[in-house]
């Protein structure tokens, strides 16, 4: 039975989520229409551009991203302790740079006198901002909304642009996410766009690539979460993973993608492979079907069964790929 997006996306499952928006149209939604020969390569900088500046603005961080030619994918974490850690000022101003605001609001960050009532009015308002400003639904809407309506004023058109409301998979512990975010990385790869990840046009790989080689001291982009290394925290200050271990693994594994036969293996193997207790055949096959092969909930055994209780689900989805994948 198909839950509701409120309790598939839910912070006390996982703070993690992979999210996919398709295109509804025939023309490529960034690439090159067959019939016209028109391009529309320059939206997906429109995407990228609109995506990298909400990571500012809302409590959620961008752990890897891939615009490609009539989609888009996402790996998202929601960053609770950071919205809750703003004060209602900087609350109010972030939501200002999406949205106008209530009469109240604007007279809120003017500083103007507010009566006890109106104040009152306003804090109501700001605890739901709150809420909204780290809600990966709202997050989503104010991403392909307005990519909808520029390709719309450009196409001199109306109505749908997007095919339907974005796709979520949770991601419940440190495979699934390690898992995923490589498969995002490495869809321009296998989509034969680009040859290796760090030519691969608007994605997270190669703006983490790009800023190691800018500078010296391998620091990592500021729009994008960064890599940490440190497992097990109960609110991450980064991806539980080093960089140097991730990069070598995205690069080991598009190198095997590339590859006729599936199973040939270029190089020594990621230690980062051994670490988290993943085969190379289960790995490369992750790096290939991640979008396919699962549902809504992935993880190890343990993770989706507590996952599923909470949410409800009779029966355990995916639990056989989870199994035989994520053991």
């Amino acid at each position: 039975m198909t839950k509701p997006r409120k309790q598939l996306i839910s912070l006390e499952t996982t703070p993690y989520y992979h999210c996919t928006s398709r295109c509804v149209r025939r023309a490529f939604l960034c690439g090159r229409d067959a019939l016209t020969g028109k391009s529309f390569e320059h939206r997906r900088q429109w995407i990228e551009d609109r995506l990298l500046s909400l990571g500012q603005i809302f409590a959620i961080d961008i752990c890897a991203y891939a615009v490609m030619s009539n989609h888009y994918h996402l790996v998202l974490h929601i960053n609770a302790a950071a919205a809750g850690r703003w004060s209602d000022r900087e609350v109010c101003k972030r939501w200002h740079q999406l949205y106008n605001g209530t009469p109240l609001t604007q007279k809120y960050l003017r500083s103007d006198t507010l009566s006890e009532t109106e104040l009152d009015a306003v804090k109501q308002q700001l605890t739901l901002w709150r809420v909204r400003l780290r809600d990966i639904s709202w997050f989503m809407r104010n991403l392909n909304e307005v990519i909808a309506r520029q390709a719309n004023k450009e196409d001199e058109c109306s109505g749908r642009f997007w095919e339907a409301r974005f796709t979520s998979q949770a991601l419940l512990d440190e495979k699934a996410l390690l898992a995923c975010m490589a498969y995002v990385d490495l869809n321009p790869v296998r989509a034969k766009m680009a040859k290796t990840p760090e030519t691969s046009e608007h994605t997270s790989i190669k703006r983490r690539l790009d800023a190691v080689k800018d500078s010296q001291r391998s620091q990592q982009p500021a729009v994008l979460f960064p890599f940490t290394g440190v497992f097990g925290e109960s609110t991450p200050k980064g991806l539980p993973y080093r960089l140097i271990d991730y990069l070598n693994l995205v690069d080991w594994t598009g190198r095997s993608i590339r590859q006729d036969k599936h199973g040939h293996i270029v190089g020594s193997i990621p230690p980062i492979l051994d670490r988290l207790d993943i085969e190379t055949k289960n790995w490369l096959y992750l790096a290939t079907k991640f979008e396919s092969r699962f549902k809504n909930l992935v993880g190890g055994v343990y993770a989706l069964k507590k996952a599923s209780q909470r949410i409800g689900y009779r029966r355990i989805p995916g639990m056989g790929a989870c199994l035989s994948l994520l053991r």
